[in-house]
């Protein structure tokens, strides 16, 4: 009888045991970004040391750009100037752009804080801040794959796109003249108080460096 009760009172702990970590995992996993959700919050420190919370947006739009330097397909938009072209387009209507790099240390791309302020003026980046994310929290937290991958959060705090910059893949300078720009066309129409016409797109170039 005491042996029974004690296998009763071992399974019992064991299954208690079991739940208790499913709960927890399902309460610490963030589920996947989806356009017409919440943007997932988070909070990072830029190339200057300042600390930046998505939250504290609410009321801006707000894009988040996933970056490389050393990716053939970023070097396309920075080297033409399109990236900076876009990001200072943007601002001048009051959009905070924050490029995330999720670069791992020893990992292609991989900047420490004084680098980075050193490329951005290099590059003459217009962005708000660039986002060092070594442990690729939050790249991870936003599902980012490639670099760039881009993703639009309007006032709200609702993300309303995600994908690629534009419409072709390629690392071909001249196909930026010609390319669709994703980025640019959801500005427009969040701007015309009409919904994204293209939402969603499939994101390419370098695979984010975790």
């Amino acid at each position: 009888m005491k042996i029974m009760l004690f296998r009763s009172v071992l399974h019992g702990t064991v299954f208690g045991l079991i739940m208790g970590f499913a709960v927890l995992a399902s309460g610490t996993a963030g589920a996947a970004p989806a356009v017409g959700k919440p943007a997932p919050d988070f909070t990072g420190t830029d190339a200057q040391g300042k600390t930046h919370r998505l939250a504290d947006y609410k009321g801006s739009i707000v894009v988040l750009e996933w970056t490389n330097h050393q990716c053939p397909f970023v070097d396309k938009h920075y080297a033409t100037g399109n990236m900076q072209k876009l990001q200072a387009a943007a601002r001048k209507k009051g959009v905070i752009w924050l490029a995330v790099l999720s670069s791992a240390p020893g990992e292609q791309g991989y900047l420490e804080p004084k680098e980075a302020q050193a490329l951005s003026k290099k590059v003459k980046a217009a962005h708000t801040a660039k986002i060092l994310d070594p442990k690729g929290t939050v790249g991870r937290l936003y599902g980012a794959r490639t670099t760039p991958h881009m993703y639009i959060v309007d006032k709200t705090g609702t993300l309303v796109y995600m994908g690629g910059i534009d419409d072709t893949p390629s690392t071909d300078y001249d196909d930026v003249k010609t390319a669709k720009n994703f980025v640019t066309a959801a500005l427009d129409d969040i701007a015309g108080g009409t919904p994204v016409k293209t939402p969603v797109s499939r994101p390419y170039g370098c695979s984010v460096k975790y």
